[in-house]
């Protein structure tokens, strides 16, 4: 194994899972978020020689991001949609603990299913930085830099994503009865 091989899997493999993870919220599939992924990391290996002592899950999640933006162009110059994956993780089974009780299980599923719910509603450009900074706990730079837009571009779009989440969250669970109260 050469050189830059080992240094790539040294400093890029380890945000492997974050990229995936990112990805999965920008394509909301399982297949596209592993095709993003999977160009990423081609373009982040052929491109690994340019970068210097820059963060590099930053410079990884932004190769993401572009990733997503060429798939979307190219998407919607085929004006094709594709339809939710019959199997998709968000209708499927959420996260929780095995430490949980039935009844607690159960309402951590309805939360988790709804929240992850209104976060697909929400316009992609508060998702992306909701995401980054909540879910993948990136500094507001670091989301400057992936998103390129300026930093206080990436605060006031956070603030009314946590704003929006937020009105759509009490408004979902003032609307719905859920089974277990």
């Amino acid at each position: 194994m050469d050189d830059r091989r080992r240094r790539f899997e040294a400093l890029v493999l380890p945000h492997l899972d974050a990229s995936y993870r990112f990805a999965r919220w920008l394509a909301r599939s399982p297949d596209d978020a592993q095709d993003l992924v999977q160009e990423a990391m081609l373009r982040a290996y052929r491109g690994f020689d340019a970068l210097r002592g820059s963060d590099v899950k930053a410079w990884l999640l932004t190769i993401v991001r572009n990733c997503h933006a060429t798939a979307l162009t190219q998407q919607r110059r085929r004006a094709h949609v594709p339809l939710p994956e019959e199997h998709d993780a968000l209708d499927g089974q959420a996260l929780v603990s095995s430490e949980l009780g039935p009844q607690e299980e159960s309402i951590r599923h309805d939360q988790t299913l709804t929240l992850e719910r209104l976060i697909e509603c929400l316009p992609e450009d508060y998702r992306e930085v909701l995401i980054l900074r909540e879910i993948e706990d990136m500094d507001y730079r670091a989301i400057a830099e992936i998103t390129q837009v300026p930093l206080g571009t990436v605060m006031s779009r956070l603030a009314r994503a946590r704003q929006a989440l937020r009105k759509q969250w009490f408004t979902q669970v003032e609307a719905e009865p859920s089974a277990v109260r």
